[in-house]
């Protein structure tokens, strides 16, 4: 079992760095994730095989291109160490076969969304769309999740999140979420359940709130100040996939009243 974890991190090392391809990519509008192949983003010099080895070229060439020494941003390995770190996690959890397949481009997905949020503040609808479909989809054969519970997942995430929108905007007349994270939280529910939802939405709205009030602090921002809430939303539904068990242990102590 252990040398499986092992290729199992290496393989989502692998996946990681065409995921860091994506990432650059896929906002910029008619642009291939294929071709050309991997290059220096500065002097666009392609790169050789051995100085794309995920993690370790970065390490060997101390964070810099071999060719015009300029730096290599640290999101590269962060990238690869993640999804390998996921695929691990992932492999531990559910073994091989058709849930480990399904929720590793799960993941992967979601580590895309991450960091294009982050940077664009965008959530890409080729990403989330599909992804509300395969994950139903993946519900209509997994013995891990019924279909009825990713459907309502999918319904009440999207529609939850709509409501939230619908009535910031009432409120303040201008624009507080995006249609992006609409459509992820139902991708979220069409993936893990209505169960998972809940969880997702407090603590995704809890970690987004101390984030952006502690932004405000440190840089004097003000109450305008756009947080991409993606991210919180992705890392959430991460969080629930791998500790469900644990999270809905402490959400029966607290309905029950066994936590006062």
């Amino acid at each position: 079992m252990d040398i499986i974890l092992l290729i199992s991190f290496c393989f989502g090392a692998i996946v990681g760095s065409f995921l860091n391809v994506v990432i650059l990519r896929l906002p910029e509008e008619g642009r291939s994730i294929v071709l050309p192949a991997s290059h220096c983003p500065q002097c666009k010099n392609l790169l050789h095989w051995y100085d794309n080895i995920p993690i370790l070229s970065y390490l060997f060439l101390l964070g810099r291109c071999r060719t015009c020494k300029k730096k290599i941003s640290i999101q590269y390995p962060l990238v690869e160490l993640s999804m390998g770190l996921l695929s691990l996690g992932l492999m531990s959890r559910f073994g091989p076969g058709m849930d480990f397949a399904a929720y590793f481009l799960f993941c992967a997905a979601l580590l895309v969304i991450i960091w294009i949020d982050f940077y664009h503040q965008i959530i890409p609808d080729s990403i989330s769309l599909p992804g509300i479909i395969t994950g139903f989809l993946f519900a209509l054969v997994s013995p891990t999740i019924a279909w009825q519970d990713s459907l309502i997942g999918l319904l009440v995430g999207g529609g939850l999140l709509y409501l939230i929108a619908w009535g910031y905007f009432l409120l303040r007349r201008q624009e507080g979420m995006g249609g992006g994270d609409i459509k992820l939280l139902a991708m979220l529910g069409a993936f893990l359940g209505w169960q998972a939802l809940p969880f997702i939405v407090l603590a995704s709205s809890l970690s987004g709130s101390i984030v952006g009030l502690t932004a405000m602090l440190i840089g004097g921002s003000n109450m305008q100040t756009r947080i991409p809430f993606g991210p919180f939303l992705a890392l959430a539904a991460m969080g629930y996939l791998f500790f469900s068990d644990q999270i809905q242990y402490v959400f029966y102590l607290y309905l029950s009243g066994a936590l006062f």
